[in-house]
């Protein structure tokens, strides 16, 4: 019956449209989940009461009682699921399921649930086989409690110290050869002014996949003159990859050096990125900043992982923070030895665990102010200490998915360009941004969820999150988990989908002399998240 339940609860709506593969993986995960926490409470009652035999089993007009109301309350909440995904995919512009969705999602169901009961059923079969095989020599409360405990343990080996280690091996091997993937019109640059190019310290090979990506992109010299009307330079993007030297301390000292070595001390703006996992860095963040200044910048960043962003936000995070502060502190020394009145602009920005990372050299958003000349975080996760600590100092009456810290004087947090002037206040010239939207499980999943009401769901929602989603204890936390697998495949502006708001937000953090409203405009059809 808790399963039933659980099963029920599990269509509900979260942040994002969910398709019928995920879906009927929520729900089966779900009703597992009320299952076992039936069976749990069942057998606690029994053991309060010193009950050693098993309830007595209802009897056949029960079951068949419960038949119908299983069938007859999955019919209706599937109808309530069509109803509510109908209203999240017309409000981002997503294609409406079909009708092809829903048997999709029962066999799913049914698949998740059978092989979750089954791992559930052998592990419960090894607790009772190792505690009747205590009862031989030991009472049975005692032998109940070694047992439980002997299993537990051996569960927590198993997993930490066979699975998770050869799953680790397995996919840093599996991603390091993606990594090492060359594209057919991809080749080293030409350009000095670029990582594994001429008198680079650096290889191209060394760079990895996202590296190589990143360097060889980016707006041409002729693209940024004939945008500007003038002409321009050709832009610094100084790269490190995980393969380029030995450890992350020495790899950011690394890139500090190439950076120096290109001329990027004598640009405009110096743009420190810290990428996701694998290397990975928006487009649209770095172009913005070369067309803002027509050519007359230096990017920096570094690669910490071969893992994707969202693997690398599970297991390698603190890798991340590492790898932020130590290339932050690598070119700030540089920064520092010149002259005060000759240095650049430096800004730091990163996306989703790029953000977290971004944020590691400071401990607080005024130290932020007092080190750089402005700064960018996309779509921050739970993780982020700077974010997370304004955010819960929130001023009064703002809500946590959209808050307002410090009236706004030197942080603004952003979901659209027109929350940059949220609130109407004066803002200092060194300025921080985080941008972010409701409906984006990246910033909102915590394991917290579990068993703890949010904010963002306990005030008035978020701009582009349904009304009808409820804080559901256990439920909300699989189904934002399953969000997370699906955040960027929604349009621009909602879930994890950053990149038009991206040139507003650089525009009004730099503010570049002689750029308007206007010129923003025109730049946003030439930029590209990938």
């Amino acid at each position: 019956m808790v399963g039933t339940v659980f099963l029920w609860l599990a269509v509900t709506p979260s942040l994002l449209p969910r398709g019928p593969l995920f879906q009927g993986i929520v729900s089966g995960g779900a009703a597992a989940l009320g299952y076992c926490i039936g069976v749990f409470f069942a057998w606690l009652a029994r053991f309060m009461v010193s009950r050693n035999r098993r309830w007595p089993s209802p009897g056949r007009w029960f079951w068949l009682g419960l038949a119908v109301v299983f069938v007859v309350g999955s019919v209706v909440m599937l109808y309530w699921f069509s109803v509510w995904q109908d209203e999240i995919r017309s409000l981002m512009g997503v294609e409406h399921l079909s009708w092809t969705a829903y048997p999709v999602i029962i066999v799913v169901a049914i698949v998740v649930f059978t092989v979750l009961m089954l791992i559930g059923q052998g592990w419960a079969w090894l607790l009772t086989w190792l505690v009747r095989k205590l009862n031989t020599v030991a009472p049975p409360r005692i032998s109940a409690i070694a047992g439980a405990v002997v299993v537990v343990l051996l569960t927590v080996f198993i997993l930490n110290g066979v699975v998770a280690k050869y799953s680790m091996q397995w996919l840093n091997a599996s991603f390091a050869a993606a990594n090492d993937e060359v594209g057919a019109t991809t080749g080293a640059p030409a350009s000095t002014l670029r990582s594994g190019g001429p008198g680079s310290l650096v290889s191209w090979s060394s760079l990895g996949r996202e590296g190589r990506i990143t360097v060889d992109g980016g707006p041409t010299v002729e693209q940024l003159s004939a945008f500007n009307g003038a002409p321009a330079m050709e832009p610094i993007r100084a790269f490190v990859g995980l393969g380029s030297g030995d450890g992350l301390r020495a790899n950011a000292q690394l890139a500090a050096d190439e950076l120096v070595r290109m001329g990027g001390l004598d640009r405009k703006v110096i743009a420190i990125g810290a990428t996701t996992g694998s290397g990975w860095l928006n487009k649209a963040t770095i172009d913005t900043i070369e067309y803002m200044y027509n050519g007359d910048t230096a990017l920096v960043s570094m690669q910490y992982s071969y893992l994707p962003s969202w693997l690398s936000f599970l297991v390698d995070s603190e890798r991340a923070r590492q790898a932020g502060s130590a290339l932050f502190e690598a070119v700030d020394a540089r920064v520092q030895q010149v002259p005060e009145a000759q240095r650049p602009k430096v800004v730091v920005f990163g996306e989703s665990l790029g953000s977290f990372g971004a944020e590691a050299a400071f401990g607080t958003v005024p130290t932020v102010a007092a080190r750089t000349d402005g700064a960018l975080f996309v779509g921050p996760t739970f993780n982020n200490t700077l974010w997370g600590d304004a955010t819960a100092a929130r001023d009064p009456g703002s809500p946590e998915w959209l808050p307002v810290y410090d009236d706004g004087r030197q942080v603004r947090f952003i979901a659209d360009p027109s929350d940059l002037d949220r609130p109407d206040a004066p803002w200092t010239d060194t300025r921080v941004v985080y941008l972010q939207h409701a409906s984006d499980p990246i910033a909102w999943w915590s394991p917290r969820l579990i068993l703890n009401q949010p904010d963002w769901l306990r005030e008035e929602h978020g701009r582009d999150v349904l009304g009808a989603v409820r804080w559901i204890p256990f439920v909300t936390f699989l189904q934002v988990s399953a969000d997370m697998a699906v955040s960027v495949g929604v349009p621009d502006g909602h879930g994890h989908h950053y990149l038009s708001a991206i040139p507003y937000a650089w525009a009004d953090i730099l503010q570049p002399p002689g750029w308007t409203p206007e010129k923003t405009q025109e730049l946003l059809p030439l930029l590209h998240r990938d």
